[in-house]
């Protein structure tokens, strides 16, 4: 059975950092691009950052662009993503995707793995 369980998300005030972690298992994601998209209450999900199989190669959503880092470790088949100076707008359950090709992308409809997602809630 091929999983990606996110772990990391809690309550935290604003101006802290979280770091999200994503784990894979059933499969080797390797040789995949990755992703990290988030959905707000009331909101529909959105991306957040992805990258290329090998890390080479960094997108985000113009939101988070300064505060956020996505990373991976191939192998461990963890996807990381770094989250600094948060803010109450970033309060979503945070998902992790793994895409069908290597390259990054910011469409949902290039992911065909998904997360279960991990509840991040920022205090102001």
């Amino acid at each position: 059975q091929v999983q990606l369980v996110e772990s990391g998300g809690g309550l935290v005030q604003a101006g802290d950092s979280l770091r999200l972690s994503c784990v894979g298992s059933g499969r080797n994601f390797s040789n995949n691009g990755m992703g990290w998209f988030r959905q707000a209450p009331g909101k529909e999900r959105e991306f957040v950052a992805s990258i290329s199989w090998k890390g080479g190669s960094t997108r985000y959503a113009n939101p988070v662009k300064g505060r956020f880092t996505i990373s991976r470790d191939n192998a461990n088949n963890t996807l990381i993503l770094q989250m600094k100076t948060l803010n109450p707008e970033d309060t979503a359950v945070y998902y992790c995707a793994a895409a069908r090709g290597a390259l990054t992308q910011v469409t949902e409809t290039f992911y065909n793995y998904w997360g279960q997602g991990t509840q991040v809630t920022v205090s102001s």
